[in-house]
Formats: structure tokens, C-alpha cells, sequence
């Protein structure tokens, strides 16, 4: 174990939209990208399935972290890498991007005066390494402080908080190299029609009817139901080659998306699997992701999907949480331009960790 362990390690424990961990200062952690992993298993608790010995809570959602550090490139305020510590393996992925956690990186860099604040809200532009694209997130900032509190509700956490607006823009093949890997609007997989898209995240787009569910199961039943984890998993697994991500056994991505038509006047109902466990929401880039695909004409998306009409197009993606809307701006042609999307963040502990 590094020395981290005996000293202790700075950490701002933080919730992100609906997720939760720990956001590091870059130069707090251990340059070697090994010895960082193994300290932050260290930190979590894992491998174990309550994560007992760590600060992780057992599920994917909390068991997250974010590394960032001032950004060198000009017109980006931070550096964010996203990591995903497994619960029950001895595995930190740095294979995808996460949105949720990206609403506490504004807040977390102005805390730690790697931008200045500006009185009413700051503006923070963060360079996402996952992926190397750009997000800008909108910081309420009365008096040049950081506020958490405010009037805005996101499904899955309750209460209200300050809203942290998210914008992205160029996040098509974050991961994959094109917003459709293998150039086709629809594939076959295993005999189902799937769309395999990557707006931000990569996900595997397929009707939830297409493999023996409604898509309007709960997080437990979804969770207990070994034969449908096993056929979609089968899925994933075929289709990592197709997508440019290799073999993706031991990989978080791709995420695989169940859809099927809204029930509350939305846009569309997904489930969510990230990648062997149902969400208990929806990641706020496979939201994003799931969004561009009802726009894809012949996808199994766009055949359950109520879509508005114009340019500007808010898409209410429906989950067992509640719902999350995606405000996509599309060319003359269709193409999505810009995905903009609301979450909230809050500080929960500020302090060291072992």
C-alpha cells in the first residue's frame, strides 16, 4: 500500500446528479496509475459486495471517483477523469465518462481554487479525458461562494438543490470513433435489432419486448431476473468488437439500454443495465445517448419514441427513478449539435480519507 495509507489522503466526499464519491486533486494521488488504482480500492472497500472495509456504499453509483487538476489547455478551465471503482472486483475502469459525477467537478475546482468564482454563477469548462471532448457546467456562485442549496429537483435524489446545468457539444464517438461505429442505423445481434451509438457514452440500443421484458420492470425484479442478465449480456459481449472496444468482458461499457414506449408523456422508458447491474436511474451521458437514438430513423428507439417537433427538441427520457430531459439542438438534416441537460451536486464531507 502507497504511503497514502498510513498519511491519509485530501478528499471532498460529493454527490453528483445521482451518484456519489470521491473528487481528488490530481497531485494528491499517486502519479503511477497503478499504485492510484490500488489505493483507491484501498479507499472504497473493494473488492467486497458492501464495500465494508471503504468508503463505498455497495453499488456502482457510489462507488465512484473523480481526479481533477488544472487544465494547460487554453479556453479549459480543469481536467476531469472520471474512475469507476467495482464493488466486488479488484477493478478501476477509466473506459467511459460520467456525467452524474461531472455536475460536483465545477463546484470541486472552484472549492479548491482551481477557478475563480465570479458573483452570481461561474461558468466552468472541463476538459473530459475519458473521452477528449469539452462540457461547461454553471455554478451558482453568489458572492463568489460555492451555493448548494436552491429550488431545483432532479429524480432519483431527494429534496431540491442549487441546479448545475450541463452543456456538451462535439460528445458523438466519445469512445467508439462515430455516433455509429459500424455506420448502420440498425444492427443484428444474437437475432435482435440493436442500435450501437455513442453520443458521450457507448450503448447498446435494443426493445426491451425484444428480449422477454416490458421495459417497465423495477430496479429488484430486473436485478433478479438471472436469464434476462445472461441474454443481454450476450449481447454486450458480442458487440464490444463492432463498437471499437475490443474485448469487453472485463470492461463498464458498453451500457445496454432497454427501451420502450413512454407511459407518462415523455419521450421513452429505458432500463438501464451498467453494464450487469439495472440502474436504479439512468446515467446522464446514456440519457444523452439514448436521446440521439430516437432521432435515428429505423432504430428500435425511434420506433417507441414520441418526438417533438423543431430544431431545439426536449426529449423526457423516462426511468424507474422518475425522468431526465435532454434539450438536443439538430441541424436542417437531423444531426444533433449540442446536448444540454440540468443536475445538482452537493458537499457532503471535506476532509482525509485512509
Amino acid at each position: 500500500m502507497s504511503d497514502g495509507d498510513a498519511s491519509g489522503t485530501p478528499c471532498m466526499w460529493m454527490r453528483g446528479g445521482t451518484s456519489k464519491g470521491g473528487f481528488f486533486l490530481k497531485d494528491d494521488l499517486p502519479a503511477d496509475p497503478l499504485a492510484r488504482n490500488e489505493l483507491l480500492l484501498h479507499i472504497m472497500g473493494s473488492p467486497d459486495r458492501l464495500q465494508i472495509d471503504g468508503m463505498g456504499g455497495g453499488d456502482p453509483l457510489t462507488s465512484k471517483v473523480a481526479v481533477i487538476g488544472k487544465s494547460a489547455r487554453k479556453d479549459v478551465d480543469v481536467d476531469y477523469l472520471f474512475l469507476q471503482v467495482f464493488v466486488d472486483q479488484a477493478n478501476v475502469s477509466d473506459a467511459q465518462n460520467c456525467g452524474n459525477m461531472l455536475a460536483g467537478v465545477g463546484p470541486f475546482a472552484i472549492e479548491r481554487g482551481l477557478t475563480a468564482a465570479v458573483s452570481g454563477e461561474t461558468r466552468v469548462t472541463i476538459f473530459m479525458e475519458n473521452s477528449g471532448q469539452l462540457a461547461v457546467a454553471t455554478v451558482q456562485t453568489p458572492g463568489g461562494i460555492v451555493r448548494y442549496h436552491g429550488d431545483a429537483r432532479i429524480d432519483g435524489v431527494p429534496g431540491s438543490h442549487a441546479p448545475v446545468p450541463l452543456q456538451f457539444c462535439d460528445t458523438a464517438g466519445s469512445s467508439c470513433g462515430a455516433l455509429l461505429p459500424t455506420g448502420n442505423a440498425v444492427d443484428e445481434v444474437l437475432g435482435i435489432a440493436v442500435t450501437l451509438i455513442d453520443n458521450g457514452m457507448p450503448c447498446v440500443v435494443l426493445k426491451a419486448a425484444d428480449v422477454g421484458i416490458t421495459g417497465y420492470e423495477d430496479r429488484e425484479s430486473l436485478d433478479n431476473d438471472d436469464a434476462l442478465k445472461a441474454k443481454i449480456e450476450a449481447l454486450r459481449l458480442a458487440v464490444g468488437e463492432r463498437m471499437n472496444l475490443g474485448d469487453v468482458l472485463e470492461k463498464s461499457v458498453p451500457k445496454m439500454m432497454l427501451v420502450a414506449p413512454p407511459l407518462h408523456g415523455g419521450t421513452i422508458t429505458v432500463r438501464s443495465f451498467i453494464p450487469h447491474r439495472a440502474h436504479a436511474t439512468i446515467g446522464v451521458l446514456g440519457a444523452v445517448t439514448v436521446a440521439t437514438a430516437c432521432l435515428i430513423k429505423g432504430s428500435p428507439a425511434a420506433e417507441v419514441a414520441v418526438i417533438p417537433d423543431g430544431v431545439i427538441k426536449t426529449l423526457s427520457v423516462e426511468h424507474p427513478g422518475g425522468e431526465l430531459t435532454c434539450v438536443l439542438t439538430t441541424s436542417d438534416d437531423g444531426q444533433v449539435l449540442s446536448a444540454a441537460l440540468l443536475r445538482s451536486a452537493r458537499k457532503l464531507m471535506d476532509g482525509i480519507v485512509y
